[in-house]
């Protein structure tokens, strides 16, 4: 992979705009351009899995990427084809690494581990993998002893796990994921980084959810769209300012090239803060978009 810039970027809800805020016309378009580049390589990380992620590039107009994280960091898939037929090759090599934190353990045997924990409901077969559990959780619950809970039984087997929650916020329910415990999005991104030889100043990360959270706040370059919940964009703040790293996370404003900062537009704004000469880049595609915004959906 031979580039100056490295973007990944979540999907739904900052390059996807799937959520109740407005997207500017602009920059989906602009993303497509800026992505034909080929000083930069994007990697989708996402919660989705591969038929999702493929269905996503095309329902939504994406770019293809080169790589895809998918299952919240449990998968890594280089890509191939063209936007209208993706086609993903997995790494079998970080389904081994992120395997030795469960010790044998499969998504079956955990989930009959926490069957009988009421507020859990386990997600559609389509969003588990062998290592990913993955349930809804009504917004009501008692997240804090419902996640002591689920450390405690892991812990007294002996599974190193992570306990990953967010919301959907369309759904307006909440979302937990059981992961290995080196297997969140952020690891994901330095397995294959390191596997390719980038160093992690060429790395830029977008997110907008609690999933993002571990890489927002990781040290990478990261950037938080302005459609962020105001509880992400809080936990986020105050994980980067506890570890002496807020110049790392970018919170978008809106204004840059006349665009909200929501969504696209708000990876496009922190891309240029991290990485200046991308907006040189950024401009020259908006000049010869001109008025002819094609593609929008």
């Amino acid at each position: 992979m031979e580039t100056d810039i490295v973007l990944c970027s979540d999907l739904d809800r900052t390059l996807i705009p799937n959520g109740n805020q407005e997207e500017s016309p602009l920059a989906r378009p602009l993303l497509r351009r800026l992505a034909e580049r080929p000083e930069i390589a994007l990697v989708y990380v996402t919660g989705r899995d591969r038929q999702l992620i493929a269905e996503a590039i095309i329902e939504f107009g994406l770019p293809l990427p080169r790589y895809a994280i998918g299952d919240v960091g449990t998968s890594i898939y280089q890509v191939d084809g063209s936007p209208g037929d993706p086609r993903f090759s997995e790494w079998e090599e970080w389904q081994a690494e992120i395997g030795r934190d469960w010790h044998g353990w499969r998504h079956d045997d955990l989930a009959g581990l926490f069957a009988d924990i009421e507020p859990l409901r386990l997600q559609e077969p389509l969003k588990q993998n062998a290592f990913k559990v993955s349930y809804y959780v009504d917004l009501a619950a008692d997240w804090k002893l419902l996640v002591e809970t689920i450390r405690r039984c892991l812990d007294e087997k002996g599974i190193r796990a992570s306990i990953v929650t967010s919301v959907d916020e369309q759904e307006g329910v909440g979302l937990l994921d059981i992961l290995p415990e080196g297997a969140t999005k952020v690891d994901a991104i330095r397995f294959l980084t390191r596997r390719q030889g980038i160093t992690e100043a060429k790395v830029v990360f977008a997110g907008d959810s609690g999933n993002d959270l571990p890489a927002l706040t990781s040290g990478l370059q990261a950037i938080l769209v302005k459609n962020a919940a105001d509880e992400v964009r809080r936990d986020a703040m105050a994980g980067v300012a506890e570890k002496g790293i807020e110049d790392r996370l970018y919170m978008a404003r809106g204004g840059f090239l006349e665009m909200n900062g929501n969504y696209s537009a708000g990876v496009l704004e922190g891309l240029a803060h991290f990485v200046p000469h991308a907006e040189v880049w950024m401009r020259e595609a908006r000049d010869a978009l001109g008025n002819s915004i094609d593609g929008v959906r």
